[in-house]
């Protein structure tokens, strides 16, 4: 590890998860243990989770305004 913290990930390593210059990794912490993963690439994610019926369609400002809406009134 570097002065600055930085570490290199081996070559292998690097190819073992597909890994190119400018791929985003995280580290996550696992008792005594750092374990490096690829970030997911979220337009692969696209189409996994089902939208409930009330939000299909309408444009994410609408949907957020909603909900701030939904938790303003709970909250009185």
């Amino acid at each position: 590890m570097s002065t600055k913290g930085q570490v290199t990930i081996p070559k292998g390593v690097r190819e073992a998860l597909g890994l190119q210059d400018g791929d985003a990794v995280v580290f996550r912490v696992e008792g005594q243990r750092a374990v490096l993963s690829r970030t997911p690439d979220l337009l692969e994610l696209a189409g996994s989770v089902p939208v409930p019926v009330g939000k299909s369609g309408v444009p994410w400002e609408e949907v957020l305004a909603r909900t701030r809406r939904v938790r303003s009134e709970a909250r009185r």
